[in-house]
C-alpha cells in the first residue's frame, strides 16, 4: 500500500515576522523549514514566512499552489498530488492558523476523505487569543466571520445576534476589513444595549496591541468624548456578551 504525505497545517505570524520567536516554537519553524511543497493563501506572504523560519531550499525550488477564497471546489482535488506521491505538504495562512475561518479549510476536508494524515500544528490564532483577553464566556461562542455592509442589514444581524447571546450566554465574535474598523465600533456603540459589554482586540501579539472589554455604555462615553482607540487599518476582532 502506498505511503502518503502529512498535510502540515502551518500557523503564521499576526503582522510581523518580528515575533516569530514569541509566537511560533522551535518545532514549528523546523517542520516548515523542511516541507518542499506548499499550499498557501498568497505566494509572496508565504515566501516571506518561509524565509523568516530558515528554510534552506532555494525559494525557486520550492513548489507552492495558492489556495483563496478565488480557488474553484473542481481544483482543490489535484493540491494533493503531492501528498498521494508521499510527499508532505505545508498549508500556510495569511496571518494565523490555516483552516480557521480561512480558505485552507476545504483542502484539510478533501484530505481526510483521501486518508491523508493531518497534522496541526502550535501557533497563534487571533480568534482564541482575543476570546482569552476579553473575559468574555469563553464555554460558548461563536465566530461570524464578516457583518454586512449594508447600514440597515448590519443592524439587523447585531440586533439578532446581542438576542441571541443573551438568550444562549454566548460570546458572539466578529471581523471587519481594517479600513473599516471605526465605522462598525461606532455602529455597535449606537445599536447594543448599554449593558452589553464589548471587547476590541487589535493588532494581536504586536507591540501596539490593544485589549478592552467594557459596556456598551463605557464605549459610548468614549465615542461622546472622541476618545474611542484608533484602529483604522489595524486587525481587529469584536467580541460581545448580551
Amino acid at each position: 500500500m502506498a505511503k502518503f504525505g502529512t498535510l502540515y497545517l502551518i500557523p503564521n505570524t499576526l503582522g510581523s515576522h518580528d515575533t516569530l520567536s514569541a509566537v511560533l516554537p522551535i518545532e514549528v519553524q523546523r517542520i516548515a523549514a523542511s516541507c518542499r511543497h506548499f499550499v498557501v493563501e498568497n505566494s509572496k506572504v508565504a515566501r516571506q514566512f518561509l524565509k523568516a523560519v530558515g528554510i534552506s531550499t532555494p525559494l525557486q525550488e520550492v513548489s507552492m499552489a495558492e489556495l483563496n477564497v478565488n480557488t474553484p471546489d473542481a481544483d482543490i482535488k489535484a493540491l494533493l498530488t503531492p501528498l498521494l506521491a508521499g510527499q508532505n505538504v505545508g498549508l500556510i495562512s495569511d496571518a494565523g492558523c490555516p483552516a480557521v475561518a480561512d480558505p485552507g479549510a476545504r483542502l484539510v476536508a478533501v484530505a481526510h476523505a483521501a486518508g491523508i494524515s493531518v497534522q496541526p500544528l502550535v501557533g497563534p490564532s487571533s480568534i482564541l487569543l482575543a476570546l482569552m483577553g476579553s473575559g468574555l464566556n469563553g464555554q460558548k461562542f461563536a465566530f461570524h466571520g464578516y457583518l454586512p455592509i449594508d447600514v440597515a442589514q448590519r443592524q439587523t444581524e447585531l440586533k439578532k445576534l446581542e438576542q441571541e447571546s443573551r438568550i444562549a450566554q454566548q460570546t458572539q465574535m466578529f471581523i471587519e476589513t481594517p479600513y473599516r474598523n471605526m465605522q462598525l465600533l461606532e455602529a455597535l456603540c449606537k445599536t447594543l444595549n448599554p449593558q452589553t459589554k464589548l471587547c476590541v482586540a487589535a493588532d494581536l501579539t504586536l507591540p501596539s496591541q490593544f485589549i478592552c472589554m467594557q459596556s456598551i455604555e463605557q464605549w459610548r462615553k468614549q465615542n461622546q468624548n472622541k476618545t474611542l482607540p484608533d484602529l483604522h487599518k489595524r486587525p481587529t476582532l469584536f467580541l460581545f456578551l448580551a
